[in-house]
């Protein structure tokens, strides 16, 4: 199972007048900046069986974009799992529900980093998870049913306009 954490582009700082935080929406230069980052990562990526995001405007709209350039025809959806006050064992049962599936899980920070923390069983994530960041991790599909899942490794970080990373250091 490879799993996609991606952190939602840049998103305009104002809500739009009389609505809250969850109507911001992706700037018109993270709309362009994103999908060129997404690009350069659709070969690595490859095939997702579903793109999952938070409710809130500037992630599906994320997921909208990468949907786009991975030329995903399967499910995007909006789960409330990844809205941004959520802890992140909520995300467990819709990851377990797609074990042996490669997804795209489409959040918010700090939930995509302590969520990649937990996976790869870290301490603390070593790095800034910034907006556009792509963070992807391999888990083994669990053998036996009711077994605790194998432990994670990093497949790679890719945070915009810098190098993608193998390895965390």
């Amino acid at each position: 199972m490879r799993i996609f954490l991606v952190r939602h582009g840049e998103a305009d700082a104002e809500a739009p007048e009389g609505l809250g935080d969850e109507a911001r929406a992706l700037t018109a230069k993270a709309r362009a900046s994103t999908a060129a980052h997404f690009a350069s990562l659709a070969e690595r990526i490859g095939p997702v069986s579903l793109v999952l995001a938070s409710p809130l405007v500037r992630t599906v709209q994320t997921a909208q974009l990468l949907s786009t350039i991975l030329k995903h025809e399967g499910t995007l959806r909006a789960h409330r799992c990844l809205l941004p006050d959520m802890p992140v064992g909520a995300v467990a049962p819709v990851i377990d529900e797609h074990t042996g599936e490669n997804i795209v899980l489409v959040g918010h920070q700090p939930s995509m980093g302590a969520l990649a923390t937990h996976l790869l069983g870290m301490q603390s994530f070593p790095k800034q998870v910034n907006p556009g960041t792509v963070i992807a991790i391999e888990r083994p599909d669990s053998t036996e049913p009711g077994a605790a899942p194998a432990p994670a490794k990093l497949l790679f970080f890719a945070a915009p306009g810098q190098p993608v990373l193998d390895v965390l250091q």
